[in-house]
């Protein structure tokens, strides 16, 4: 059995920026996402949620890596995208890049 999670660009139309509780440097993060994809013209939602929230909604979820494994639990359909910083994290770039190229967005857990 495999945690690999893959999911074609044409699927994604839920990415969840998920966070521990607060509201802070994650919402600003989940903005610069929405922006990003908005100028990409992705046809993509973006919101922002808890951790604890998240649902089977998701197909995409970019989270703070020590986070990853409780997204991982709480949405196990999809594709889990931990980054390290804030903003301007490669990982979150990487995620609106390959939506752009049509390819498939895979958990790097």
């Amino acid at each position: 059995m495999t945690d690999r999670v893959v999911k074609q660009a044409s699927d994604v139309k839920l990415i969840v920026f998920a966070c521990e509780a607060g509201m802070g440097s994650s919402l600003m993060g989940a903005n610069q996402l929405k922006k990003m994809i908005k100028k990409a013209k992705l046809d993509v939602n973006v919101v922002h949620a808890p951790v604890t929230q998240l649902t089977e909604a998701a197909d995409v979820v970019v989270t703070h890596q020590s986070l990853a494994a409780a997204a991982k639990t709480a949405a196990p359909g999809a594709a889990i995208v931990p980054f390290m910083l804030f903003m301007n994290d490669p990982a979150v770039k990487g995620v609106v890049e390959a939506l752009k190229k049509g390819e498939a967005i895979e958990s790097k857990l």
